[in-house]
């Protein structure tokens, strides 16, 4: 192998797929369990943001290549092995990771994410942001932080504590207790459990449902979902209100009328 095949390799990569109208995004360094370089999640920041304004795309499949999803952002390679100078985390961090977490958060398109093997740190945090992960029933869920003497970041302390409650959270953030998909799926943390023999189909069925859906009203009801996070009713109310005025003049809000009234599947075009 090259020296460039080699620094590709320590580098790792996304890999960004067209499938009709989803996009699957592939983190690719099997070799170090999936972990995140920099310029891997700023591949994600930029496939992400691109995807955010194509009309074309109805759903986001995210998935690690090999045997797991992603072992989290690696510290070595992103730092050379060096402790970051005072305030380059608080610089750098927001326009990067936090970023790319939040980009899955808020996109108005279902995410859905496949999780095999290890979910740790940040790779676990960006399965919990995705609208649904998927995982096998021995993947292992873990936030190390604590144990590698550094407080939680890429929003953790917010997604845990709203998806499984605070004290669950307490016992995966602060003890590090690792939690198994099986055990992930019960507690609510995430969407589905699966044998590893049947997650793939699981995941293709639960994709080809929602890029099949009426994508304008689903990314309106992710944005109120996510708003209603920190707001009262009364201001919940109020935006479902101001988005169900937009999905109303939505060509597929015609389709879904026209559908009930001639009881049928309704087929949803995305517009």
């Amino acid at each position: 192998m090259s020296h460039d095949a080699d620094a590709a390799d320590a580098e790792g990569s996304v890999i960004p797929r067209r499938d009709g109208a989803i996009l699957r995004l592939t983190l690719d360094r099997p070799q170090r369990r999936n972990s995140l370089t920099h310029l891997m999640i700023e591949a994600l920041v930029r496939a992400l943001t691109e995807a955010a304004t194509d009309d074309s795309l109805r759903a986001i499949h995210l998935r690690g290549a090999g045997e797991d999803f992603c072992s989290g952002a690696d510290w070595v390679a992103t730092n050379n092995g060096q402790r970051p100078r005072t305030g380059d985390l608080v610089r750098r961090i927001p326009h990067a990771a936090h970023r790319l977490i939040e980009l899955v958060q808020t996109i108005q398109l279902p995410v859905v994410c496949t999780v095999r093997g290890w979910a740790v740190g940040m790779g676990c945090n960006l399965a919990l942001a995705a609208d649904f992960a998927v995982a096998a029933n021995d993947t292992v869920f873990w936030e190390p932080f604590i144990e590698r003497g550094f407080s939680p970041d890429s929003g953790a302390t917010w997604l845990l504590p709203r998806l499984v409650g605070v004290a669950r959270a307490r016992r995966m953030l602060l003890l590090g207790e690792k939690v198994s998909g099986a055990t992930a799926a019960d507690w609510g943390l995430i969407h589905q459990a699966a044998d590893p023999a049947d997650l793939d189909d699981s995941v293709e069925q639960l994709l080809v449902r929602l890029a099949d859906g009426p994508t304008v009203a689903l990314g309106l009801a992710k944005q109120a979902l996510n708003y209603g996070q920190h707001a009262s009713l009364s201001q919940s109310m109020t935006q479902e209100l101001f988005n169900l005025e937009l999905s109303c003049r939505t060509r597929d809000f015609k389709e879904g009328l026209e559908a009930f009234r001639q009881r049928r599947t309704p087929k949803f075009d995305g517009r």
